[in-house]
């Protein structure tokens, strides 16, 4: 049997592999160029044409860029009203920013588990968790996949709530044909170095509703209701502050990134599928990996790529075959230490161990492999090869 990398053997790769990172091409560099030329590096024309771009992308009515995901995840809740008094369903198996928001607010966020094929929201799980004060749902299109916005639409509409689709991960995928972006009534995307596409920092929040928009818009810019750019236009200094409101504004030289990124999105995608169909091809032989259940009428966005490990066919834990890929060049990771279990939210709400234990052993299980559309065919038949080789030599 070949010998480990972890144990002095050769690695599969001299150089690391990491699971993600971004593409940046000489046109997106020249687009940038050209703004940080012009006259305007924030709340310039370039944040308005990206938002239109963005929104025709999608299908979207309303786009608005916003300097993060998380700065998407807080305006969404200001613009639904999230209050001292008020509740919020967020699924365990997620990225603390999606907690955090409702956080932000004053609200509660109210966790819930997920479905253990899929590791997304659990629909029966979220109809146990709804109280006098739950005002809305934050569905995560964990790794790329969409939620089943049908069941969770159907809850939401018996109980009067709103859902917030954290599409973070899932730009570029869609759900029974509609469009990731389209499927709740606000819909929030990062668009950090390593997801689907990037500006750098950044973010973005889609809707069908204009006043939501407006909303957002308003919360972005301190609570006031105009820009520089406006009242340079208008040749007045006036402006009102209505509202206490952030500083989460996207310049417009990374907004002419972003839009110069659009133009590749949809090839960058289908690079994703292609590359998780090669993995699922390879990993089927190998009994102890199993990718994540993709569900029917799903365009998957494969942000990541997910793994489970069945720890009963290995004699050793996800931690040092996490090492041992590590120590081939492959840049795994880990997504992510459920919500509830972080030492914040122990404290702050009480919460621990066996409050969702789907999501609590998938975090034992789960590794996430590389992914990303600049991934070469050797590349990935790197990552395959060293699966299967730490996989077999711990194998039962």
């Amino acid at each position: 049997m070949t010998e480990l990398a972890i144990h002095g053997g050769r690695p599969i790769r001299q150089t690391m592999l990491p699971y993600s990172r971004q593409w940046i091409t000489e046109d997106d560099i020249a687009a940038v160029i050209e703004t940080l030329q012009s006259d305007w590096l924030t709340t310039g024309p370039k944040v308005g044409q990206f938002e239109k771009a963005f929104a025709h992308w999608t299908g979207a009515r309303e786009t608005v860029a916003v300097s993060s995901g998380t700065a998407a995840l807080h305006a969404a809740m200001y613009a639904l009203g999230i209050g001292p008094e008020d509740e919020v369903i967020v699924p365990a198996m997620t990225f603390a920013a999606s907690a955090n928001c409702v956080v932000y607010q004053g609200g509660t966020p109210v966790f819930a588990d997920v479905k253990p094929g899929t590791l997304l929201l659990d629909p029966a799980q979220v109809e146990t968790k709804i109280t006098k004060r739950t005002k809305a749902i934050i569905a995560v299109d964990y790794a790329g996949q969409p939620c089943d916005y049908d069941a969770l639409t159907a809850i939401a509409e018996h109980y009067n709530l709103a859902i917030v689709a954290d599409a973070c991960h899932a730009l570029g995928g869609s759900y029974k044909g509609k469009s990731v972006g389209t499927l709740a009534d606000l819909n929030t995307f990062s668009l950090h170095p390593v997801k689907n596409m990037t500006s750098g920092e950044g973010g973005a929040i889609t809707t069908g509703e204009a006043n939501l928009a407006q909303r957002i818009r308003v919360f972005r810019n301190h609570g006031i209701t105009s820009d520089h750019r406006q009242r340079e236009a208008a040749g007045s200094w006036s402006y009102e502050m209505v509202d206490l409101g952030y500083n989460y504004r996207l310049t417009d030289f990374q907004c002419a990134l972003g839009i110069s990124q659009l133009h590749k999105l949809s090839d960058w995608v289908a690079r994703r599928q292609a590359i998780a169909r090669c993995y699922n091809d390879a990993f089927a032989s190998l009994h102890a990996v199993s990718p994540l259940a993709v569900r029917e009428g799903v365009s998957h966005g494969y942000h990541l790529y997910v793994v489970r490990l069945d720890l009963t066919r290995l004699n050793v834990d996800r931690s040092a075959i996490f090492s041992a890929l590590r120590a081939e060049g492959i840049g795994v990771n880990v997504h992510y230490v459920p919500v509830h279990l972080h030492p914040y939210y122990r404290k702050r709400l009480g919460t621990g161990p066996g409050l969702c234990p789907v999501a609590e052993l998938a975090y034992e299980q789960i590794i996430s492999l590389p992914i990303f559309p600049q991934m070469t065919d050797a590349d990935v038949g790197n990552v395959i090869s060293a699966v299967s080789k730490v996989v077999t030599y711990y194998t039962v």
